[in-house]
């Protein structure tokens, strides 16, 4: 018996790495799975379904369903197609871990609109879409059963997102963006019975690599921080009802650690005490705003 018997899960960007693991997973816990993936590169050109295909034959062979999907999930009526072809296909929709992405990285003074609208279309809209058009699935069934629909959306994060990243204002912005994005998803969705929660992943995969440096991966069958296969049981937890409680939260993971992560706080305050800001009060008062604090760039995420 598998934590997911009789459910249905759509994971996109499934063809390669961290989403492939996602998708064995899933169905090792009895999820049948709809495997989406363009298969392009890591630009996110090209289209090839054989990364797909070969998932999903890997998932036949644990004993659940498997269909795939080639769709663009940053084309709102191919996302929206995704989330049909699902539930006309098992005949239901359970869960949603939303993966997909890509990367174009330069530096801000070399960024072109281009590859700043590109990587925010796959990574940002990509997983907005996909969820928007599973809430509304849930939401009319939510309807018709008057009853909670025990759905779940797992969002991709990336600490690249959280902690800015060089050369990648267009990924980090994306991923931050999912992070807000997760949260008020749990907001608007938790009346109706469905959770949402982002990982954070930092992985060596052809995309993270960019992040997490390019190491030689340790000999096979030895413990590898840095895998993939890593990031996965996190993500399932999270699909599961042991974590039906767990609602709006983003976690920092790789191999060596999990954290819960949480977003702007404030750190320190000034007040205005009923009189107007001006700059040369701001000024007097920077020793209370910054209390020793560095002023300068705030530390790079942790390493692995």
């Amino acid at each position: 018996m598998g934590l997911l018997d009789g459910k249905v899960a759509i994971v996109t960007g499934a063809g390669r790495g961290i989403g492939r693991e996602h998708a064995l997973l899933l169905a090792k816990e009895g999820a049948d799975v709809m495997v989406n993936d363009l298969g392009g590169d890591g630009r996110g050109e090209g289209h090839d379904l054989t990364p797909a295909q070969e998932v999903a034959e890997e998932v036949r062979a644990l004993g659940v369903r498997a269909a795939v999907n080639g769709a663009n999930v940053a084309d709102w009526k191919a996302a929206e197609e995704l989330v049909a072809q699902t539930v006309d296909t098992f005949g239901r929709l359970d869960i949603l871990v939303n993966n997909a992405g890509i990367l174009r990285d330069r530096m801000t003074f070399n960024m072109s609109e281009e590859e700043f609208d590109a990587v925010v279309a796959v990574v940002l809209k990509g997983s907005f879409g996909p969820s928007r058009h599973a809430a509304a699935y849930w939401k009319d069934l939510n309807k018709k059963t008057g009853e909670l629909v025990n759905g779940v959306i797992v969002n991709t994060s990336s600490e690249a997102g959280l902690y800015g990243n060089f050369g990648q204002a267009n990924y980090g912005s994306a991923k931050m963006g999912i992070a807000a994005l997760t949260i008020t998803m749990a907001r608007d969705l938790e009346r109706i019975g469905v959770r949402s929660n982002a990982v954070a992943p930092a992985a060596q995969t052809r995309l993270l690599a960019t992040i997490t440096g390019d190491q030689e991966a340790p000999p096979p069958g030895t413990y590898d921080p840095r895998g993939p296969h890593q990031i996965s049981p996190l993500v399932v937890w999270l699909c599961t009802d042991l974590a039906k409680d767990v609602n709006g939260q983003v976690f920092a993971v790789n191999g060596r650690r999990i954290q819960v992560v949480q977003g702007w706080h404030p750190v320190t305050q000034i007040d205005a005490d009923g009189k107007d800001w001006s700059i040369d009060r701001i000024e007097s008062l920077r020793g209370e705003l910054f209390k020793d604090r560095d002023t300068g760039i705030p530390e790079f995420m942790p390493k692995l």
